[in-house]
């Protein structure tokens, strides 16, 4: 059996740190470690408890992922968070069910912004997803073309005659190089990338 993911709440309202435990602790493979209603005690629990995925926070000597959950929506914020080290930013209207995938996905190594975010940084240049196909394989290239055509998993396997799970493997890579979530939002950068 896995290792649950370990979860350290942080946020200065109660509610809002109650709400997040309540909806995490009923998820498989997911536990909360402890919550923290500020910096100086996130840092605290961050050293003792070493969690996994940090909701808020990211700190210079923990391994954890963090995974900002904010109110703020200007593009600045997402921004600032990803300079500051986030894997990701989500807001807090999100779905619960997307809000447990979104921690699942930073847990994976993958970067993660909302759609609206990525959005933001795009139009007020706080992020360049050029960097992000900068980045990409010549494998992971070929993936990003198919996934612009629409092709399924299945289809690019066949076109590029390799299973299925290394087709997915690559798509995960793609979509974290890029900084997006969905392969909608990696074709629409294919796109663009080619007319610009």
């Amino acid at each position: 059996m896995t290792q649950p993911i370990s979860v350290l709440i942080v946020d200065d309202h109660p509610v809002v740190r109650r709400g997040l435990r309540v909806l995490l602790e009923v998820q498989d493979g997911i536990e909360v470690a402890g919550e923290a209603g500020d910096g100086a005690t996130a840092l605290a629990l961050a050293a003792e408890l070493s969690p996994d995925v940090l909701t808020e926070l990211k700190t210079s000597n923990s391994t954890a992922r963090a995974l900002v959950l904010t109110s703020a929506t200007e593009p600045a914020s997402a921004s600032l968070a990803l300079r500051s080290g986030a894997a990701g930013v989500v807001y807090k209207d999100v779905d619960p069910d997307a809000l447990v995938r979104a921690i699942r996905s930073v847990h994976d190594g993958h970067l993660l912004l909302a759609p609206e975010a990525a959005g933001s940084l795009v139009r007020n240049g706080g992020w360049n997803p050029v960097a992000g196909l900068d980045a990409l394989t010549g494998r992971e290239r070929e993936v990003l073309a198919e996934i612009a055509k629409g092709r399924s998993n299945r289809e690019i396997a066949r076109a590029l005659t390799v299973s299925e799970k290394t087709v997915k493997a690559h798509v995960s890579s793609v979509l974290a190089k890029l900084g997006v979530q969905d392969r909608t939002q990696a074709a629409l950068i294919a796109v663009r990338h080619e007319r610009g």
